[in-house]
């Protein structure tokens, strides 16, 4: 009997998640059976979990059991468990809320998504409970907490804008979803119908998925109904279970029960390790980035079991941080039961298993970018920048990685790759070091000045785009004994200076020394050996900060641990523009159109590298200025 009873208004962005769920969002409405069932059995997990160190939690009731219980009268299901339940909090805050940063701009990538991506969508951001409102007009969740004497709490809505929380009793320990159906949504409640969804999606969960069904026993006269309880799943766990007994499908659907993602998993690694050490791990490369993926802390993708018992989800110490995106679970059977998370922090025996997992989940990924080369560019596509992130961090597997990354070059269509092994071998002989060029995208390093002189001598430059891009250079240095080196830092030719370089420098060296007194924000100006069409381009210093990582430090709010350094305008002196400006210099120093021109050449090169220019007002006075005098005297030629 209900207590004390309130009402609460849900918020406009879980009102809104409702719409969705309930009118677009699954193709396939059974898989609220799955979304259920995979709670039910998490609940029990922890409850198993926190009963190695708490065995009162349990009382009488270690029979662990999910239940489906069907009432063709009332027209209700309820999914029944015995596991950890939930307190008044708990379940307010779990059912109530969506305790997520971020909310609003999921459900605008809900709406936005086609109606095929949604299922996965939901899926990753943890609100699978609310997919039973797809076949419920009404649902009603019973909760007691393990441990709690009878103080029980129920939860209601119909999914319209309010839930209400009160005060029951319940018997035993466990949670009871009651979902009220709709009309037309009533085979849910035939067994052979749940019994086929079991079998469908969660056959492999580990514990009995039951229901009580009526069956006839006995033979002739003898023969009567009774009521049995029947296991609808086969409880095996899936990765214990040899490799020759699972298909795809087996192993395809075990991937969105753990993820509770929707799509097919791009790589599937069933490993079992005997000898020294002994564990079983079943490993997924994910096809599809979820949406939070570089939005969140950073998160191991692995479970960590012993002996079959669920210890802990995100166990950090099963991979390394830059193979995140790895999803899946390892079960010991060396690991102590009782183990706590501050054993596990130097635990030997996890970082025999991390080496091993390390080392085939890298063999995974060179095995699917040998044989399917188009899956492993799509996987790069979504994780790549994760998998950067490993050069910097896994010394031990530094060229194992190196051999992974793909790139955009000059010489690739957009969207194409290459890698440092084919850029190499495409390169001349002569050729020692491996150009690159960082950025914000493609295009704008595509349009880039510096690039003209590479081009010209068809030499290959790799366009790095990602914000990690900076590290990862620095990081891996070198490949192939061949040093990587930024084509917009320092100089290009490490020989001699030819005599007409030479010649030149000696004629603009008057300009130039004018030129960087005038223009206060450069170290030097020079004759460059890079461009061929261009006027100007900016560089940096060998050994200074590139503008792209002074831009990108800004974005992260640390502008200022950027040390002031000043960048090289760098001039070419074939072009017009620039012996027009020697000319004027020649004929006057004293031109004020020597410094408006050579501020303008400046400005052009910020812009082009992706800059903000410092003085917008100032560089449109100069334009003005410039279209100006063009037009007088455009118009004095006319009228002669």
């Amino acid at each position: 009997m209900t207590q004390t009873t309130e009402t609460h208004a849900f918020k406009t962005e879980l009102k809104q998640l409702f719409d969705i769920i309930v009118h677009s969002l699954y193709s396939n409405k059974e898989v609220f059976l799955r979304e259920l069932i995979s709670n039910a059995c998490d609940a029990i997990d922890k409850v198993r979990f926190e009963a190695l160190t708490n065995a009162d939690l349990l009382g009488d009731d270690d029979d662990f059991k999910i239940k489906l219980i069907a009432d063709k009268e009332a027209g209700t299901l309820t999914i029944a468990d015995n596991g950890i339940g939930m307190t008044r909090e708990q379940i307010t805050e779990n059912l109530g809320t969506i305790a997520k940063s971020g909310t609003q701009a999921f459900i605008e990538q809900l709406r936005e998504a086609d109606a095929a991506d949604r299922p996965e969508l939901i899926g990753q951001f943890g609100v699978g409970f609310y997919s039973c409102l797809m076949v419920a007009d009404k649902v009603t969740v019973v909760s007691r907490a393990a441990g709690d004497d009878a103080k029980a709490v129920e939860w209601s809505t119909d999914g319209q804008g309010s839930y209400t929380v009160g005060d029951v009793v319940k018997v035993g320990r466990g949670t009871d979803v009651i979902l009220h159906l709709k009309a037309d949504e009533a085979d849910y409640l035939e067994p052979f119908r749940l019994q086929a969804i079991v079998k469908k999606y969660s056959d492999f969960v580990e514990h009995p998925i039951v229901m009580d069904v009526e069956r006839e026993v006995g033979e002739g006269d003898d023969k009567k109904t009774e009521v049995v309880e029947e296991t609808f799943n086969s409880q095996k766990a899936l990765w214990l279970r040899p490799k020759s007994e699972i298909s795809d499908e087996d192993y395809t659907e075990f991937y969105r029960h753990l993820t509770h993602h929707f799509d097919e998993p791009a790589k599937t690694i069933h490993y079992s390790a005997e000898g020294t050490q002994e564990f079983t791990a079943l490993v997924y490369i994910p096809s599809q980035r979820p949406w939070d993926f570089f939005n969140t802390e950073p998160r191991s993708g692995l479970s960590l079991y012993i002996k079959r018992v669920f210890i802990m989800d995100d166990c950090d110490k099963l991979l390394p941080p830059y193979l995140r995106f790895a999803k899946g679970l390892v079960d010991s059977s060396d690991l102590p039961l009782n183990v706590s998370r501050e054993l596990l922090q130097d635990n030997p025996l996890l970082t025999k298993i991390r080496g091993a997992l390390t080392k085939r989940v890298l063999g995974a990924l060179e095995e699917m970018k040998k044989e399917n080369a188009e899956q492993y560019r799509d996987f790069f596509k979504q994780f790549g920048v994760s998998l950067k992130e490993g050069v910097n961090h896994d010394f031990s597997n530094k060229d194992r990685i190196a051999d992974l990354l793909l790139f955009e070059s000059s010489k690739t269509e957009p969207g194409e790759f290459t890698t440092l092994r084919e850029y190499v071998d495409r390169s001349p002989v002569a050729q020692k070091e491996i150009y690159f060029l960082i950025g914000e995208s493609r295009e704008l390093l595509d349009a880039s000045p510096l690039l003209e002189r590479f081009k010209a001598d068809d030499q290959e430059v790799l366009f790095l785009t990602d914000p990690v891009d900076e590290w990862l250079v620095s990081g891996l240095g070198q490949y192939d004994e061949k040093p990587l080196k930024p084509i917009d830092r320092g100089t290009i030719d490490d020989e001699e200076k030819s005599d007409a370089d030479k010649e030149a420098e000696k004629e603009m060296a008057g300009l130039f020394e004018f030129l960087q007194g005038k223009i206060g924000d450069v170290k030097a100006v020079r004759v460059s050996d890079r461009l061929k069409e261009s006027a100007a381009v900016l560089v940096s210093d060998e050994g200074d900060m590139g503008a792209h990582m002074e831009r990108l430090m800004s974005k992260l709010g640390r502008g200022e641990d950027v040390p002031e350094s000043k960048r090289i305008l760098e001039m070419n002196a074939s072009h017009p523009a620039v012996q027009a400006m020697k000319r004027l210099f020649d004929t006057n120093p004293a031109d004020d159109r020597i410094e408006t021109y050579g501020k303008l050449l400046y400005d052009q090169a910020v812009i082009a590298e992706g800059s903000k220019v410092t003085d917008p007002a100032g560089l449109a006075k100069r334009i003005n200025a410039l279209l100006a005098r063009d037009a007088e005297a455009g118009a004095a030629k006319d009228g002669e």
